[in-house]
């Protein structure tokens, strides 16, 4: 078995209370959008698309949604619409399956990268240095050594967060306090990694959006001397979005991956909005794999991403 073990039913009822919100508004919406409706017509395909748009799954996602239930539509003659909630939950599933986003039930770091080198990016206010502290403490319960770097220094707050959780988790945190290089902590980060023969190593970056060349620039040096000690470093870029902001997401996500290769995402706060239809939007058009959502506040409630479980808990009837 991996580091998060299979889907528990803990895990499931998380998700499931973590969604809730996401899932009563898309429910109240289709519900007036079919309401005397018996079959789905051009006006219900009308109702449906601002039902799509208003819970932030982005006008493109949206518009391809709606186009693959009209080919049904025109394939089939005739859906009866009191199905349009278990139509839409088909052609959602179908579109994740389709872009980079697997059904992760389980993580294992790779055997022959260690440390694996995790760098994190994302604005401030997305909860990313949280992400951070709770991504320790799930490969600390799975047995796994663990080392933070501390390479937000711009913002005093940032690297006193990160000492408190490496504190809370009991990983070590290297830092060099605020208004140091960046790099400078990454290094050492690194260095401490590979002398105490960590698993993991996740360092933490400027959570501010200076212009995309400073941004660029910051996070290629940050690289080059990660690459001094092991030249395949980092072996993940993970960005950070709230979930919470819709759109906003939306444009962070364009922002990071003009400015570095984002290869991995973690969709935080779905559990205070009725937004989470954005995971969708942001996973079908970045085509970047959604590896963690964030449901709730405790620890336990950041998870694997499972397609199938979000749609089924998006979709569940309360």
């Amino acid at each position: 078995m991996g580091i998060f073990g299979f889907f528990s039913k803990e895990k499931k009822e998380s998700l499931d209370q973590g969604l809730q919100k996401t899932s009563e508004s898309i429910f109240s919406k289709l519900s007036k959008a079919v309401v005397g409706k018996s079959k789905v017509d051009e006006e219900v395909l009308d109702e449906l698309e601002e039902v799509l748009i208003s819970s932030d799954l982005g006008v493109e996602t949206t518009v391809k949604i709606i186009q693959r239930i009209e080919e049904r539509v025109a394939r089939d003659k005739y859906l009866n619409a009191s199905e349009l909630d278990l139509i839409l939950r088909e052609e959602i599933a179908n579109l994740l399956s389709e872009n980079n986003t697997q059904d992760l039930l389980d993580f294992e770091l790779p055997a022959d990268k260690k440390p694996y080198v995790i760098l994190v990016v994302g604005v401030n206010g997305v909860g990313k240095t949280t992400t951070i502290g709770k991504l320790a403490h799930l490969f600390k319960n799975a047995g796994k050594s663990v080392v933070l770097g501390a390479a937000d220094t711009f913002r005093a707050a940032a690297v006193d967060q990160l000492i408190l959780w490496g504190n809370r988790v009991g990983v070590p945190v290297v830092s060099h306090g605020m208004n140091t290089d960046p790099a400078a902590v990454a290094y050492d980060a690194i260095k401490q990694g590979l002398d105490t023969q960590a698993d993991l190593v996740i360092i933490d970056t400027a959570g501010r959006l200076h212009t995309k060349v400073n941004l660029m620039n910051e996070l290629t040096k940050i690289k080059r001397v990660m690459q001094k000690f092991i030249p395949e470093a980092p072996h993940e870029i993970m960005l950070v979005l709230d979930g919470s902001t819709g759109q906003n997401a939306f444009m962070q996500a364009k922002e990071f991956t003009k400015a570095t290769e984002v290869s991995s995402l973690a969709i935080t706060k779905l559990d205070g909005t009725a937004k989470g239809g954005v995971v969708i939007g942001i996973s079908d058009q970045f085509k970047i794999p959604v590896k963690f959502i964030g449901v709730g506040e405790k620890m336990s409630d950041l998870q694997l991403f499972n397609r199938t479980e979000f749609v089924d808990s998006l979709f569940k009837k309360n």
